[in-house]
């Protein structure tokens, strides 16, 4: 019994008396939302989307040209010699190819630029969230799509938005 009194006693010390303060500042930030919202994200958006128009646009009029030539082909197959239909026959699917990898291509390159862009979205971000996080003594930033719950005051995402901005009013896209 003497034993345990001193062992409580003990630990009840210890814990009263090993009170530390370490308070760590903690806020949140919507990427997506600065991403897609931000001067040079909003650019960057119509930039790729009239492209992406653009390139759909003329691969359309190409795929409708194509099944235009393919079923005047097939009118004429009991007109034309088989060597000649033949020799149609691949020109047509020889324009296929071409039409599926330039398709192909443009897709890619949209892809390639989007990539690009949000990579130098997050290039400026981060200088930013840096200086932001040592001017205000912040020990962590949380992307919001992995925070269930939090009040609203410690969300920064306007003020990142803000010094985005200033930094990068808009990405030259090509």
């Amino acid at each position: 019994m003497k034993y345990l009194v001193k062992i409580f006693v003990v630990t009840l010390f210890t814990l009263i008396c090993t009170y530390v303060q370490a308070e760590q500042k903690v806020v949140y930030i919507d990427m997506k939302y600065v991403l897609n919202n931000s001067n040079a994200g909003k650019g960057a958006q119509v930039f790729l989307n009239k492209s992406f128009k653009n390139n759909q646009k003329k691969l359309s009029e190409l795929e409708e040209q194509l099944k235009k030539e393919e079923s005047d082909l097939l009118a004429k197959k009991t007109i034309l010699e088989k060597d000649e239909y033949t020799k149609m026959t691949n020109e047509l699917r020889k324009k296929v190819l071409k039409y599926q990898t330039d398709r192909r291509t443009a897709l890619e390159t949209i892809a390639l630029q989007r990539s690009d862009s949000r990579q130098k979205l997050l290039d400026k971000i981060m200088p930013i969230l840096e200086n932001y996080s040592e001017e205000n003594s912040i020990s962590l930033v949380i992307d919001k799509k992995n925070l269930i719950m939090g009040n609203t005051d410690l969300d920064i995402t306007n003020i990142v938005i803000e010094k985005l901005n200033e930094v990068l009013p808009s990405l030259n896209l090509k």
